[in-house]
């Protein structure tokens, strides 16, 4: 532990990483969003290796509909946590959300005593 109030801010960054988790399981924008600051963003390399993303409504609108659906057997790991200060990056990996690897990178501030996600990077895996 290198800093006083290390372990709380762990607990509460986990608990704004399983909200975005329990959205992907359950297929639903609602449950995800308080995880996320309303101007983060999301990025990724497409299967053409071009730069795709923008506002994180575009991760909302996907997560509500077709090809996502809910997927309560999806599995989901939180990898890593790095907190300095008001700042934190967190890796998460994930099996099988509809049918999809996903592993995903986030950077979090926390705002007014509140971690929420700012940004959202990813790479998604080749199905096996």
């Amino acid at each position: 532990m290198s800093k006083p109030g290390y372990v709380q801010d762990y607990q509460a960054i986990a608990e704004v990483l399983n909200k975005y988790i329990d959205g992907c399981k359950q297929a639903s924008s609602t449950v995800m969003k308080p995880a996320f600051s309303e101007k983060a963003t999301i990025f990724s390399v497409d299967a053409k290796g071009k730069l795709t993303g923008g506002s994180i409504q575009e991760l909302f609108k996907a997560i509500d509909n077709p090809p996502f659906r809910p997927s309560p057997d999806a599995q989901s790991v939180i990898v890593k946590v790095d907190i300095v200060g008001t700042a934190a990056s967190a890796r998460v990996d994930s099996n099988d959300v509809s049918g999809f690897s996903f592993s995903d990178f986030f950077h979090l501030l926390k705002v007014d005593g509140k971690w929420m996600i700012v940004s959202k990077i990813f790479h998604t895996h080749v199905a096996p």
